[in-house]
């Protein structure tokens, strides 16, 4: 009768697998991801080519590469990061290793006498293995399980990664632009002062009173602050890229703002398989398959347990007696278990574990809803940027010729030197403008290489 029952129960698994226990993950179709980023040019190609990119193909600076490839090796938080995947496919391996049967060898001697008699001498020596057959999957979501970890052990590397990049990237790109204002700014301290220079003889001369001069002064001593001011800011960022790079505080190398290259054609409308490269949407979605298979593991709890051991070995033990010589001792065992007082657990634990998966759900779609948004400012940013770069470029020619037209007109005496000095200063504004323009448009592509999640690596 016994056997008979185990013979039904046998033929019935392939029924009850339908219960959810084998079902493999697929992204829902209930996230709706169309249109995530709004279009600000045509042709989604321009921005797929530089989700293709590698950072050493988007930013070709040589002195860059080398503070990049400097980070890589020595930033901390990467190296963890690198760790934590070595940890997750030791588990992955470890979930592997559980399909196959356990082996133990052993060995034992025992030496006893009764009431003074001789002593006997007993020995057992042999292995046992078990094996516990997956039927109900508890093995197999284990091991999907493991998988999808290691799956976000490896999305969070590359964040890391793709963040230790933009970070050394934005730091570099910002000591160019202050290079670059330092530089106008110097050379508007020397025209100031020659300009002073001119108005203090004009002054002796009669032509030009207290007055202008003070003013022209005060102009020359502000930009002589400002040119301090930019030469503390180079001083601090040097400072806090070399101790990001593990570097003891000193000057970093590198090249001008001027002729640096980046893509010329941008564009949005970007498509959720472009958007699951971002590392942040691939460790949500695979923290989300973690979820869904920890509901199937849940669900098998429901199930018995099916175990195959068996041993083998050399005794001289026949319990009732001790022979020699010895003989062999063979054993095979089949065991089921079935829980039978903990439902209510188990009804409890899949409730948290479906509670948790729609977390894990609502988590992935707000990583692509944010991805998407990221994008969109990227975007934005840059377009905004090259068009104030453009207009900032006519109003200097415009303002170089004010400057040139007012010096001329207060040279023959038709216009006052207030008016030289209001020029003057506006195009040094036009001119430090117009160069961190230029640094918001190349701070754009890097925070869009970013938001796709760090292109080719």
């Amino acid at each position: 009768m016994k056997k008979e029952w185990i013979l039904i129960f046998i033929l019935t698994i392939p029924l009850l697998s339908g219960c959810g226990i084998y079902t493999n993950y697929h992204r829902p179709d209930t996230l709706s991801t169309d249109s995530l980023c709004q279009d600000i040019s045509t042709g989604e190609e321009k921005v797929a080519s530089l989700t293709d990119l590698s950072w050493e193909d988007l930013f070709a600076d040589t002195y860059l590469q080398q503070l990049i490839r400097e980070g890589l090796v020595n930033n901390t938080d990467l190296e963890i990061a690198r760790l934590r995947v070595k940890e997750a496919q030791a588990t992955l391996m470890s979930s592997k290793l559980a399909y196959l049967p356990s082996l133990q060898l052993g060995a034992d001697g025992t030496l006893s006498s009764y009431d003074g008699q001789k002593a006997g001498k007993s020995y057992n020596l042999g292995t046992s293995a078990s094996w516990e057959v997956d039927i109900f999957g508890k093995l197999t979501n284990t091991r999907r399980k493991a998988r999808a970890a290691l799956e976000e052990s490896d999305a969070y590397r590359q964040a890391v990664q793709t963040q230790v990049i933009a970070t050394i990237a934005a730091n570099y790109y910002s000591l160019l632009m202050l290079d670059e204002q330092v530089d106008i700014t110097r050379n508007t301290v020397k025209s100031w002062e020659e300009y002073v220079r001119s108005l203090r003889v004009l002054m002796k001369a009669g032509q030009a009173d207290r007055s202008t001069v003070n003013q022209a002064e005060a102009s020359w001593l502000s930009a002589k602050t400002t040119l301090q001011d930019l030469l503390k800011q180079t001083n601090e960022l040097e400072n806090s890229l070399s101790a990001f790079l593990g570097h003891m505080p000193g000057a970093i190398e590198r090249g001008q703002l001027a002729g640096q290259s980046f893509p010329q054609e941008l564009s949005a409308g970007i498509s959720l398989d472009l958007l699951s490269r971002r590392p942040d949407v691939r460790e949500a979605e695979a923290s989300l398959k973690q979820a869904f298979c920890a509901t199937n593991q849940a669900r098998s709890a429901f199930y018995p347990s099916i175990t195959l051991s068996g041993s083998a070995g050399w005794t001289n033990n026949g319990g009732a007696a001790i022979t020699n010589p010895g003989a062999w001792l063979l054993q095979a065992v089949g065991s089921l278990v079935q829980p039978l007082f903990n439902r209510g657990t188990n009804v409890a634990n899949l409730k948290i574990a479906k509670a948790q998966q729609k977390e894990a759900l609502l988590t992935f779609r707000q990583a692509l809803l944010d991805a998407g948004s990221d994008v969109n400012n990227a975007l934005t940013q840059w377009q905004i940027a090259r068009n104030k770069t453009e207009l900032a470029s006519e109003q200097i020619k415009r303002l170089e010729a004010v400057v040139y037209d007012t010096q001329m007109l207060m040279k023959y005496g038709t216009t006052n030197y207030l008016e030289v000095l209001v020029a003057r200063q506006s195009l040094l504004s036009a001119r430090l403008n117009l160069v961190a323009d230029r640094y918001s448009e190349i701070e754009g592509v890097i925070n869009l290489y970013h938001a796709l999640g760090g292109g080719a690596n």
